[in-house]
């Protein structure tokens, strides 16, 4: 089976990649190796050829997973994964230094059992190391063999120009989707400019644009228990603009899912979802966002839903929060 492709600076991928991090960790007791094999090979099979994966996630188990379930299928997909954020004795940990980042990608190297990742990004900005410092080790590693394409994930429109002048930056990981709009502040405008692609992560916000979230009764692991959003007592005003959309979702005769994604999908050409799921058939259904009508009227019609005070409450924690570079709007709420 195959998939519309989009381009993410030089490389061809799938329309829709699969963000791999809950296979791991994040939504509570991760799935066993054996579950994680199977979907990560159905999703291979359904013409997902983008895999997104990273140091941090389980730590380094994320990693281990696809090392081992699909790496016989090597040449069928494209690799991405990310350094700087990753367990330091034992603690999750920032450190862009390049000696940190070269430990972290031998390391990666090693779990996902091959000498080569197609993308490789800075999880996020450590801003005690100059941004051109951790660039330079990438288009070290870029040199020798180890890496394709360059990254970065979670940055402003200012870091991307200066990373971009070190080295050409292939692509940019941001959270985007109906109700997080924040790289339309720089970030969309900074890649389209500069030829980057760009890769959104949680593109039905983490399940809210889903119809999978309706109340605040997480389990044990579940990282939205520390989002402020996804808590009360800001959830149930939130959950006002999530029936509306899913409302709409209906009309339109998709799942709430599919017409997140499409509307993801219709900001740009260079602009590609990589939702993650646990389940083949939440996959397929991701996927059926490709067949989703969505023209102009209907992407502002979207987007109007989650204007202004629509959502409360801020995107982290504040100790999350403080490791974003990403743009705020006026008056958004950090903690």
């Amino acid at each position: 089976m195959s998939l519309p492709t989009r381009h993410i600076g030089p490389l061809e991928v799938s329309a829709i990649g699969l963000g791999c991090m809950g296979l791991s960790h994040a939504y509570d007791v991760a799935p066993n190796a054996e579950d994680g094999t199977r979907l990560l090979n159905e999703a291979l099979d359904m013409g997902t050829t983008f895999l997104d994966t990273a140091a941090l996630y389980g730590g380094g188990n994320n990693e281990k997973l696809i090392g081992k379930a699909v790496m016989h299928r090597r040449k069928e997909f494209t690799l991405a994964s990310k350094c700087v954020l990753d367990v330091y004795d034992g603690k999750r940990g920032l450190n862009g230094s390049p000696e940190a980042i070269s430990n972290t990608l031998d390391a990666a190297l090693k779990r996902l059992n091959t000498d080569y990742i197609d993308l490789y990004y800075l999880h996020r900005l450590d801003k005690n190391v100059p941004i051109e410092e951790s660039v330079g080790a990438l288009v070290k590693a870029k040199e020798a063999g180890k890496i394709g394409a360059i990254g970065l994930s979670e940055v402003s429109a200012a870091t991307i120009r200066r990373a971009h002048g070190v080295h050409p930056i292939a692509a940019i990981q941001s959270e985007y989707s109906p109700c997080v709009r924040n790289p339309e502040i720089g970030v969309l405008d900074a890649c389209t400019e500069l030829g980057i692609g760009f890769v959104a992560f949680s593109p039905v916000a983490r399940g809210f644009l889903c119809d999978a979230i309706h109340g605040d009764n997480y389990v044990d692991g579940d990282i939205r228990r520390n989002m402020p959003r996804f808590v009360e007592p800001q959830l149930s005003h939130n959950l006002k603009a999530a029936r509306k959309f899913n409302a709409l979702a209906k009309e339109r005769e998709c799942t709430p899912a599919q017409l997140a994604m499409a509307w993801v999908l219709a900001g740009g050409e260079n602009i590609v979802p990589i939702p993650g799921t646990r389940s083949a058939k939440h996959l397929k259904e991701d996927l059926g966002a490709l067949d989703v009508q969505m023209d102009t009227n209907l992407r502002g019609q979207i987007s109007a839903l989650f204007e202004g005070s629509a959502i409360k409450g801020p995107r982290y924690a504040a100790p999350m929060q403080a490791q974003i570079d990403t743009e705020l709007f006026p008056g958004e709420e950090l903690a």
